[in-house]
């Protein structure tokens, strides 16, 4: 091997490239773990912390009519609350594995920008050119994909805190 072609170096410089970015994408995708997952551990947090002595309120002797208050829900949510507005939240966006929301597309992404690679390529090189124009397509459209998978997964947690927030809102809890 006297001599180094560019097009081979520069295809092996893509394919690291593409390999980088793919691997980027899923590790992403598992550190963000699931909503369900950091609601429960900041329940369980919550939940081993001693609960604040309850105050008792006595009206002033003098009081014309004493007031009776309707149970305050207490501050910290039950298991059983953070477990039904877990379901609650699910229900309303649904669920997904991230991991293969990113990779499926990645993977469109790729395939999509092969093909206007190809098209492009043969084009501009009078159909000699459709081989590079696939491979640079290829590992753009796998880079937008990636992107556009990462951003949607990101769309989908807002949703479910949204819906967690409001559900243990009408329970009376703030959060």
């Amino acid at each position: 091997m006297d001599k180094w072609n560019p097009w081979k170096v520069t295809a092996l410089g893509l394919v690291l490239v593409m390999a980088t970015a793919l691997i980027t994408g899923l590790v992403v995708a598992n550190w963000s773990g699931s909503s369900q997952d950091a609601a429960e551990q900041k329940a369980a947090a919550t939940a081993s912390r001693p609960a604040a002595p309850a105050r008792i309120a006595t009206a002033p002797p003098a009081a014309p009519a004493p007031r009776v208050q309707a149970p305050a829900a207490p501050a910290l949510p039950t298991q059983d609350v953070v477990n039904a507005c877990n379901r609650y939240a699910a229900g309303q966006v649904g669920e997904q594995n991230k991991t293969t929301e990113v990779v499926k597309d990645a993977a469109i992404g790729a395939v999509v920008g092969a093909a206007v690679g190809a098209a492009g390529g043969a084009v501009a090189g009078g159909g000699k050119g459709a081989g590079k124009g696939a491979a640079i397509g290829g590992i753009v459209g796998a880079g937008g994909g990636t992107l556009y998978g990462l951003n949607e997964s990101k769309k989908h947690d807002e949703k479910y805190k949204e819906a967690y927030s409001g559900c243990m809102r009408s329970k009376g809890y703030a959060g």
